[in-house]
């Protein structure tokens, strides 16, 4: 690994760190304010809303100022909105907190790009193993999230304003670190290259594929991730086992990037996506199993794991369905539509456990997650039939 990566690896770390505190507190925080046992997740969706609200605007910021300066304008974004939330928890304002993860959705918007500008570092036949190599930067945010979390929730009168503060701190490391990173320029389009419309790329079957199962797959993760929480506080679980949880959840979505990368260059992208899917599949079957700590631990590492293989896979995929100078649009509306699922499931996650609870839940996993098996099933009969033609 080059030291740019390496520096990139770290940034991805960093963002982890933001977004496993997000998840581990802002649950629990926003079912302290909110009007509505309901409205509980409504600062998790605002963290992934805002993200999808600011992808478009990432991918002109992008083109705009290059990737170096475009992301250090995210950490800078991430500063301000962390210390509002910070604010937001003190003053026990619902309504701020959900403006500061608003806002804080452009730093997860600008950083979910690190994975592409990662594969511009290195050599085309290293791609695989650079989008690995940087997603597992969240190992980071695994070991360091639901600590500091823990760690900082007491620091203040008022529980939990210390880790909003500690977030700060996180962005100002992630700020200090990008200035040694140098990203070759953008391709832009340009009258002898101007680039296909995002229409005509969005018609092609690796196009939808890569882009449904990314965003699917994030989905499935997000809405039993955010809810695992809530849903363990119900049990009359303690705060410490959901960390807990949470943190080998993520170590199961991060650590496995040190060989996916090495799966798909032997196996194929389709094969190791596949995987995925019966790893969501085993996620839900442990998930109904019942509700002690070991079986929403196992649950949760099976989940993480598969959305690694999901996640690894599509976007591996999804940079055969544009060429170089359609990048930034073509990424944006990929993760527009990640992040806009999130931002659904996130809705539905707080709606689903405060009412209907954790079975159903996991019941109305089931759907998107035989939607993705077809989707590959499908893109794998198009790519066999186009072979014998």
């Amino acid at each position: 690994m080059n030291l740019p990566l390496a520096l990139l690896t770290l940034c991805q770390g960093l963002l982890l760190i933001n977004n496993v505190t997000f998840i581990a507190i802002n649950g629990l925080v926003g079912l302290s304010l909110a009007p509505q046992p309901w409205m509980a997740t409504l600062p998790v969706a605002g963290y992934v809303a805002g993200a999808a609200l600011a992808a478009p605007l990432v991918a002109r910021h992008q083109r705009a100022f290059g990737r170096q300066r475009a992301f250090q304008l995210g950490v800078l974004v991430a500063m301000a909105s962390t210390a509002t939330c910070a604010w937001a928890a003190w003053r026990q304002d619902f309504w701020l907190l959900v403006l500061g993860t608003l806002v804080a959705g452009y730093y997860n918007a600008n950083a979910g790009l690190y994975r592409f500008a990662a594969m511009e570092l290195v050599g085309p036949e290293h791609k695989e193993r650079a989008i690995s190599w940087v997603l597992a930067g969240g190992i980071l945010g695994a070991v360091v999230g639901p600590n500091l979390a823990t760690a900082t929730r007491g620091l203040f009168t008022v529980a939990f304003v210390g880790a909003y503060a500690a977030l700060v701190l996180v962005a100002l490391l992630a700020l200090v670190t990008l200035a040694f990173i140098r990203f070759p320029p953008l391709p832009l389009p340009d009258a002898a290259r101007p680039g296909r419309p995002l229409s005509e790329l969005a018609r092609q079957p690796v196009f939808i594929v890569a882009v449904a199962s990314c965003a699917l797959g994030y989905g499935v993760m997000n809405l039993l991730m955010a809810a695992t929480p809530i849903a363990m506080a119900q049990c009359s679980h303690p705060f410490g086992a959901a960390a807990q949880v949470i943190q080998w959840h993520v170590l199961g979505m991060f650590v496995p990037s040190f060989f996916t990368g090495a799966l798909i260059k032997r196996f194929g992208c389709l094969p190791v996506m596949g995987v995925g899917v019966l790893l969501n599949a085993l996620c839900i079957a442990v998930a109904l199993s019942g509700v002690e700590v070991a079986q929403f631990l196992a649950a949760l590492v099976a989940l993480g794991i598969g959305w690694n293989f999901l996640f690894i896979g599509g976007t591996t995929l999804f940079t055969q369905s544009y060429r170089p100078e359609e990048k930034t649009g073509a990424q944006a509306a990929m993760d527009g539509t990640v992040m806009a699922t999130m931002t659904l499931t996130s809705l539905g996650s707080g709606a689903l456990v405060t009412t209907s609870g954790w079975t159903w839940l996991n019941l109305g996993s089931i759907v998107p997650v035989v939607l993705i098996a077809v989707g590959l099933l499908w893109l794998a009969a198009q790519r066999r039939r186009a072979a014998v033609a």
